[in-house]
C-alpha cells in the first residue's frame, strides 16, 4: 500500500520495456509507484516487489469503461497521487493502403480513447497535494510520420491532439489551474515488432545525433515534467533529434535496407 509521506505515480503499461524503465525511474526517485499490467502479472509483480514503494492493478484497457473505473478506485484511496503516466499501447503492423479495420479499432481504442478518458477521471477524482499531471507518452511520428504501421501512427496522432485540448479545457472540466497536460514523445529506443538486436542497433542510430536513446532518458524526462515546470500542452521529444528527420519509412525498414545495401 502506499506510504503517506510518498507521492504516487500510476503507470500503465508499467510490466516491461519503457512503461517499466518509467516506473523504476519513479521509484528510485522516492516515489510510490501503482505498475499498471494488462496480461504480464509476473514481471509488474517482481518489479513492484523490488521497489521501495509500490503496489500493481490491472486492467484490460480494451475496456474503457473498466479503466475509468479503475482510476476512480486508485483515487479514493490515495492521498496524493500527483501523476498519471499514460504509456500502454500496442504497436501493430497494417498498410497505408489498406487499414485493417479490427487493428484500427482495437488500436485507437488502447492508444487513443482509453487514455483520454483515463486522463479526464483522473484529473476529475484523484486528490494531491500539490498540481496533478498527466503525461502521454506518444511518438516522434508526431513530427515525423512514414506509412507504416498506420493505424498505431493515426493513434498516436490523436493521443497528441488530446494534450492541449485537455490543457485548455481544464476552466471549463474544472479543474485546477495547477493541474498540467503534456506529452511524451520518444524515438526508437528497444527492439520493436520483429527487429532483431542486429537490426535494433542500427534503427536507433538513425536519428540527427546517430545515438542510441536509452529508456533511463525517458523516465528522466518523465520525472522533470512531473515536477509541472513546463506549461501545460507541451509535449517533449526525447529521440536524440529523430523527429527533426524527414524518414519516408519507419527505421525498422530503413535499417534493414541500409544493412541490406
Amino acid at each position: 500500500m502506499a506510504d503517506s509521506e510518498r507521492p504516487s505515480v500510476l503507470v500503465t503499461g508499467g510490466a516491461k520495456r519503457l512503461g517499466a524503465g518509467i516506473a523504476r525511474g519513479f521509484g528510485e526517485a522516492g516515489w510510490h509507484v501503482i505498475v499498471h499490467y494488462g496480461q504480464s502479472r509476473e514481471e509488474a509483480e517482481r518489479l513492484a516487489a523490488d521497489l521501495p514503494s509500490a503496489e500493481t492493478v490491472t486492467c484490460d484497457l480494451e475496456d474503457g469503461d473498466a479503466s475509468v473505473a479503475m482510476v476512480e478506485a486508485v483515487a479514493g484511496r490515495l492521498a496524493d497521487w500527483r501523476v498519471l503516466v499514460n504509456c500502454a499501447s500496442v504497436f501493430e503492423p497494417d498498410e497505408v493502403g489498406a487499414l485493417d479495420p479490427e487493428t484500427g479499432r482495437r488500436t485507437m481504442q488502447i492508444n487513443a480513447r482509453t487514455p483520454a478518458r483515463m486522463a479526464q477521471a483522473f484529473l476529475t477524482h484523484a486528490r494531491a497535494r500539490g498540481g496533478r499531471r498527466v503525461i502521454s507518452v506518444t511518438d516522434q511520428k508526431l513530427r515525423n510520420p512514414n506509412p507504416d504501421f498506420f493505424s498505431y501512427t493515426m493513434s498516436k496522432h490523436a493521443l497528441g491532439s488530446t494534450i492541449p485540448m485537455l490543457s485548455k479545457g481544464r476552466a471549463l472540466a474544472g479543474w485546477r489551474e495547477t493541474d498540467r497536460i503534456y506529452g511524451l514523445a520518444p524515438g526508437a529506443i528497444l527492439p520493436s515488432h520483429d527487429q532483431d538486436e542486429d537490426e535494433a542497433e542500427v534503427s536507433h542510430r538513425l536519428n540527427l545525433l546517430g545515438r542510441k536513446t536509452g529508456k533511463d532518458e525517458v523516465a528522466r524526462a518523465a520525472l522533470f515534467l512531473s515536477h509541472g515546470w513546463l506549461a501545460s500542452g507541451q509535449t517533449l521529444f526525447v529521440d536524440s533529434g529523430q523527429h527533426l528527420c524527414d524518414q519516408d519509412r519507419d527505421v525498422i525498414y530503413l535499417a534493414r535496407e541500409k544493412m541490406d545495401s
